[in-house]
C-alpha cells in the first residue's frame, strides 16, 4: 500500500503541475453546464432534480476520460521514462493501481466541483437528495470503469492519439451495448440468452438504474468488476511489454 500511495501521490501531483488538469476541469465544468441548461432544458422542465445533469455524463466521459487516460502509459513509453519507472523497487501491481487511482481521484475532483448544481437545485426546489447522492456515486463508478479501459489501451501503445481513439471506440461499445442499434444486429440469429448478456454490459443500463436513486449491489459489482478486469489486463500488457 505504501508503494501504491507513493505512485498515486506522484501521478496526482503531476496532473496539477501542468495545465492539463486545469484545462480538463474548465472544459468539464463548461460542458456540463451547457448540456444541463441548454440541451437538458434544466429550467424549462420545472422539476427540482438533476436528471438533465447526470443524463449526459456517459457521453461526456466517453470523450473526456480517454483524454486523461491516454497519457497514463503511452507518454511513459514515448519518453522512455517507463524503463526507469519499472526498475524502481516498486511492485508492478502498485504502479498500475497507483496510476489508475490518481487519474480516478482527479476525475472525482472534477465531478465534485460541480456541487453548485446541487446547491442550485436545492435552492430552487425540494429535490430528493438521496437520489442526487446516489447519482454522484454512480457517476464516479462509471468514470472509474472508463478510466480502467483507457489505462489498459494506453499501456498497449506509445501514441497518445491512437490510445485516445481506441479507448473511445471500446468505451462507446460498452456504453451502447444495450441499445437497440446493437441488439437488433444480434437479434436475427442470436438466442435471447446472448442478447441479455450483451445488454447487461451496457454502461447506460447500470448507470441509469443508479440515477433512479437505488444503489443496487449488482450495479456496483458490475462497475467494480469491470475496473478489476481491465486493470488486470493492464498489468498483463505492461508485463508483456516489459518482457519484450
Amino acid at each position: 500500500m505504501a508503494a501504491t500511495f507513493a505512485v498515486f501521490r506522484r501521478e496526482l501531483a503531476g496532473y496539477f503541475n501542468t495545465p492539463l488538469a486545469y484545462i480538463f476541469i474548465v472544459i468539464f465544468l463548461f460542458l456540463t453546464g451547457i448540456f444541463t441548461f441548454y440541451l437538458g432544458s434544466f429550467f424549462e422542465r420545472g422539476q427540482a432534480d438533476l436528471k438533465p445533469f447526470f443524463m449526459f455524463h456517459p457521453w461526456l466521459y466517453l470523450f473526456l476520460v480517454p483524454a486523461i487516460s491516454m497519457r497514463l502509459w503511452a507518454e511513459e513509453r514515448r519518453s522512455g521514462s517507463i524503463e526507469l519507472l519499472l526498475t524502481l523497487p516498486i511492485p508492478l501491481t502498485a504502479t498500475v493501481l497507483g496510476k489508475f487511482l490518481a487519474a480516478w481521484v482527479f476525475t472525482i475532483i472534477s465531478l465534485v466541483l460541480t456541487f453548485p448544481m446541487w446547491l442550485t437545485v436545492a435552492y430552487l426546489g425540494d429535490p430528493d437528495h438521496g437520489v442526487i447522492f446516489a447519482s454522484y456515486i454512480g457517476s464516479m463508478l462509471m468514470a472509474g470503469a472508463y478510466l480502467s479501459i483507457g489505462a489498459c489501451v494506453s499501456a498497449a501503445t506509445k501514441n497518445q492519439v491512437i490510445a485516445f481513439v481506441i479507448s473511445v471506440v471500446v468505451c462507446f461499445l460498452f456504453t451502447v451495448s444495450g441499445a437497440p442499434i446493437v441488439l437488433d444486429f444480434f437479434a436475427a440469429w442470436a438466442p435471447q440468452t446472448i442478447l441479455d448478456t450483451i445488454a447487461s454490459f451496457s454502461f447506460l443500463g447500470h448507470f441509469n438504474a443508479i440515477t433512479d436513486g437505488v444503489i443496487d449491489l449488482r450495479d456496483v459489482i458490475y462497475f467494480v468488476s469491470l475496473m478489476v478486469f481491465w486493470l488486470f489486463v493492464n498489468l498483463f500488457v505492461v508485463e508483456a511489454k516489459k518482457a519484450g
